[in-house]
């Protein structure tokens, strides 16, 4: 059996009871290692939690190497291990499409992830639209793919989340090049650098899928002791500096419920400005008034 088992947001503690009673009967526990961290345990907070070792799974072993962790699967327990929940990130859906095409039966233990607990901001789940994945701009790569998305949710009033790009055991160009086994330094996106590429693609494409007084709220640490909630415009959050990671965006909609602006306030600076600068936004992508169409004159 393979079991792919959500962790949670931050603690060893998290994890379900199912998915522990999983973890411990396993012979091999492999822990997804790049798409996100556990903010509140370590690779060795979780082997004397769970009695065992835990191997790191990089991106390359999960994408490239997926027969490694398979192996055997079909006559012992194995257990891959996700911040989260299991089935966040499309690598992982394909390492079940993997096992299932190997007879390999395959259990899913889900927990919680951002995708629901971003609802601690005060924005209902309900008035989400797409997701989008905002990644570290370089010199010469700034995609902009995302904006489309954005566009599409505001036209029909819904938040949009907004994950932040990490790096964990990545290799610079040149050590890439040269075969080199050298990682850089974790690196982790932040709020800030997140509004900055979001205001430089808005001035590039110019129709105003949001602007720089579009509110948002900053995200920081979600599910930790220190998880905290800033709301802001992006001009605002894009010169705030919200902590230590991990951070994460929500871009509000049009339609913000009176409700979802009252949990807002709390979060504010100035609450009368953020009121203020909600009710501008949502005359953004308005729909015109309904006008019954004229009736047809009579011919007789």
């Amino acid at each position: 059996m393979l079991y792919l088992v959500g962790l949670g947001l931050s603690y060893k503690s998290d994890i379900t009871v199912r998915g522990l009673e999983a973890v411990r009967k396993c012979s091999r526990v492999y822990l997804e290692h790049y798409t996100s961290v556990l903010m509140a345990a370590s690779q060795e907070d979780l082997e004397s939690f769970y009695g065992k070792p835990v191997i790191l799974a990089d991106r390359e072993l999960v994408e490239s190497g997926s027969d490694k962790i398979l192996t055997n699967a079909d006559k012992e327990d194995v257990a891959f291990l996700v911040v989260g929940d299991p089935l966040g990130a499309t690598t992982h859906t394909d390492l079940v499409l993997r096992a299932k095409r190997q007879n390999i039966a395959v259990e899913i233990v889900h927990n919680a992830s951002i995708m629901n607990a971003v609802g601690s901001c005060g924005l209902q789940l309900y008035q989400f639209g797409q997701t989008i994945s905002m990644v570290f701009f370089t010199e010469n790569w700034r995609p902009d793919s995302w904006y489309d998305k954005i566009m599409e949710n505001r036209k029909i009033g819904l938040h949009t989340l907004v994950l932040l790009d990490i790096k964990v055991k990545e290799q610079s160009i040149e050590n890439l090049a040269r075969g080199r086994p050298i990682f850089e330094p974790p690196r982790y996106m932040s709020v800030s650098q997140c509004c900055e590429q979001l205001l430089e693609i808005e001035e590039k494409r110019g129709t105003k899928a949001y602007t720089p007084d579009t509110p948002a709220v900053a995200v920081s640490r979600l599910g930790s002791a220190s998880q905290h909630f800033k709301a802001g415009t992006i001009k605002e959050l894009s010169q705030y500096d919200a902590g230590e990671p991990l951070h994460s965006l929500v871009i509000l909609g049009r339609q913000c419920h009176e409700l979802e602006l009252e949990y807002l306030l709390e979060f504010a600076d100035d609450r009368e400005k953020l009121r203020a600068d909600v009710l501008a936004d949502q005359e953004y992508f308005k729909p015109a008034p309904w006008v019954p169409p004229a009736e047809e004159e009579d011919s007789d």
